[in-house]
């Protein structure tokens, strides 16, 4: 791994959160897990003691050590319970890495790499976690500030526009005013660097090695021209900026992966107007007539556009979902968790899919509300820190 640039940790100014001041750890919320831990996987033994163990620690530091039992359950039901995601009926085979002793920027760079590396596996993507150091009262834990591992650039031009991902301009403007060297000529699919602040709250960047780096060049299975747009797409879509908490403790960096669902790189990523917004091209050279909306343009070149990324996906062997057999799948989940006594909230807007919403099935039901009380569970992304703060 490569450093870049220079690093800052002056404290935040008001009104921002000081993250290198965590909060003790509630021993009712520890207390919880362990009883839910104990439920669901070994409800045959006592629990007087671990329960004695963890309220000591918590007296004695402020927080709790979970053992890697109680961490690999955790993370599961965090994923369990996401209410956005799709893929949960695939939980129970969530691969955890424990690298709680872990907190160095440079080591959580190196291992971020190490994640993307286990769970692509030539294209048989497997579902992955990696667990850094957790917050604890005086020393937090290391934080990922990009939102995915993988992301592509978007780098401004002088007329307004963005070659690459529009999406992330304001990123790329931040880790380039860190010391990124941007590429030349700047391309629409270059990798950014991973930007990791340390528990002192200095942030780093290191640059993701290209043969960690599995991607997908993008054809159609009839249209010729469609390989010389010169598309492609990262295999491993890793949250990275979503802290995770199990028992009152909070991992503030756990990078964590399924696999990507069709339309979520064809009908957004290269689809969205505020992304790659690809369909007025794709349009175009399907010969399209796109004078007006009422023509269904949009529609007709999401069709081609998403049946290029299945097709590209699968001649590659890249693990990927489609969205009518992922509905299916999700029906399944809930029958599952509603025979098992369990509440499955879900986000109605995140579990339909981007096209053809209608023709499946998780868009004719209504869904339990999202429980922001529920836990394990990943919380709310923590975003760039302020200019100020990395001065």
């Amino acid at each position: 791994m490569t450093g870049h640039g220079r690093s800052g940790g002056h404290p935040p100014p008001p009104g921002v959160a000081d993250e290198r001041d965590p909060a003790p750890v509630d021993p009712a919320v520890a207390e919880e897990f362990l009883r839910q831990v104990h439920a669901e996987t070994d409800p045959g033994t006592t629990l007087t003691d671990r329960l004695r163990q963890v309220r000591a620690e918590i007296d004695r530091t402020g927080t709790w050590t979970q053992t890697t039992h109680e961490l690999v359950f955790g993370a599961r039901i965090a994923w369990r319970n996401s209410a956005r995601c799709i893929g949960r009926l695939y939980w129970q085979s969530l691969q955890v890495r424990d690298l709680r002793h872990l907190h160095d920027p440079a080591d959580v760079a190196q291992e971020s790499v190490g994640h993307l590396r286990a769970a692509t596996r030539g294209g048989k993507i497997r579902s992955t976690m990696t667990v850094f150091a957790p917050d604890a009262p005086g020393r937090p834990g290391p934080r990922i500030r990009n939102d995915q591992l993988v992301r592509y650039a978007g780098h401004r031009a002088p007329d307004g526009s963005v070659v690459g991902d529009p999406g992330q301009a304001d990123f790329t403007d931040h880790v380039v005013g860190m010391g990124w060297p941007r590429p030349q000529p700047a391309g629409r699919f270059d990798v950014l660097p991973l930007l990791i602040t340390g528990p002192d709250g200095r942030s780093r960047l290191f640059d993701v090695p290209p043969d960690a780096v599995h991607e997908v060049p993008l054809r159609h299975p009839e249209h010729p021209w469609f390989a010389r747009l010169g598309l492609r797409w990262h295999s491993v879509p890793a949250i990275s900026n979503m802290p995770l908490e199990i028992g009152g403790v909070v991992y503030p960096a756990a990078p964590f992966n399924g696999w990507y669902l069709d339309t979520e790189v064809g009908a957004r990523n290269l689809a969205d107007t505020d992304r790659y917004d690809l369909l007025p091209e794709i349009a175009k050279r399907l010969g399209l007539d796109t004078r007006s909306v009422r023509t269904m343009w949009r529609d007709r070149a999401m069709v081609e556009l998403v049946r290029a990324v299945t097709y590209s996906f699968d001649a590659d062997g890249v693990t990927m979902a489609d969205h009518y057999s992922e509905s299916e799948r999700f029906l399944t989940f809930l029958a599952k968790e509603e025979a098992a006594g369990r509440r499955c909230p879900a986000d109605w807007s995140w579990i339909v899919p981007p096209m053809s919403g209608s023709q499946t099935p998780v868009f004719h039901r209504y869904y339990d509300e999202p429980d922001p009380d529920l836990r394990p569970a990943f919380l709310e992304p923590h975003g760039l820190r302020p200019p100020a703060a990395q001065a």
